[in-house]
């Protein structure tokens, strides 16, 4: 399986919009978060070594760094989710005409929809560390750059909201039904959490062109 890293956007693109399983919607929030905690970073970037800021200097590149390496781990967690699919998808064309093959296909189908829900509940909680260095750079950072700070947070937002849903469509397939509703809950609470505060942040931005 390519990495993303090896593809070009349009190829991307391409595969997105065909028949493939993959890559698909969790990996598509991975990299709308990742698209997100860089935009944050490009603020970072234009506001450290202005004078005009020099009191959060120090503050500033510190969150450039971490933005940074936020930034790389979603873009791993694309290619991770599309990892974790591909035998989700080969478990559901297992036989179940015997006794047995139901027994096999559901222990496998099970083991599958857990590894395939971690990957999004993983986006989820990265996220939850995208959304204070976002709202660090909306406050502190260049205010030439404030719209693009705006502009992370909408993506962070969305990209939080689709990798829920990938959680909850796995969760929803558990045979393990207290194990899914955990999962599933904690996930949705994450995911408002997350929304909740970039919505804020957004708004207050979008408050300063009006």
């Amino acid at each position: 399986m390519e990495k993303l890293a090896d593809t070009s956007l349009a190829s991307y693109l391409e595969a997105l919009g065909s028949k493939s399983p993959y890559p698909g919607g969790g990996g598509t929030a991975a990299l709308a978060g990742a698209l997100g905690a860089s935009l944050g970073q490009m603020v970072g970037s234009l506001t450290v070594g202005k004078k005009k800021y020099a009191a959060v200097e120090e503050k500033m590149q510190a969150a450039v760094a971490k933005a940074s390496a936020l930034s790389k781990k979603l873009l791993g967690l694309v290619d991770r989710d599309a990892e974790v699919f591909a035998p989700l998808a080969k478990a559901y064309s297992l036989p179940k005409e015997t006794k047995e093959e139901r027994a096999y296909k559901d222990k496998v189908m099970e083991k599958c929809l857990r590894n395939a829900a971690a990957v999004p509940y993983e986006i989820l909680k990265t996220l939850a560390d995208v959304v204070p260095l976002i709202s660090f750079f909306a406050e502190n950072g260049s205010a030439l750059a404030l719209s693009d700070a705006g502009c992370g947070a909408a993506l962070t937002a969305g990209a939080a909201k689709s990798a829920y849903l990938n959680v909850a469509i796995n969760a929803k397939l558990m045979q393990d039904r207290e194990y899914a509703y955990h999962l599933s809950t904690t996930s949705q609470r994450l995911c408002m959490a997350i929304t909740e505060k970039c919505d804020d942040i957004y708004l207050k931005i979008a408050a300063c062109y009006l």
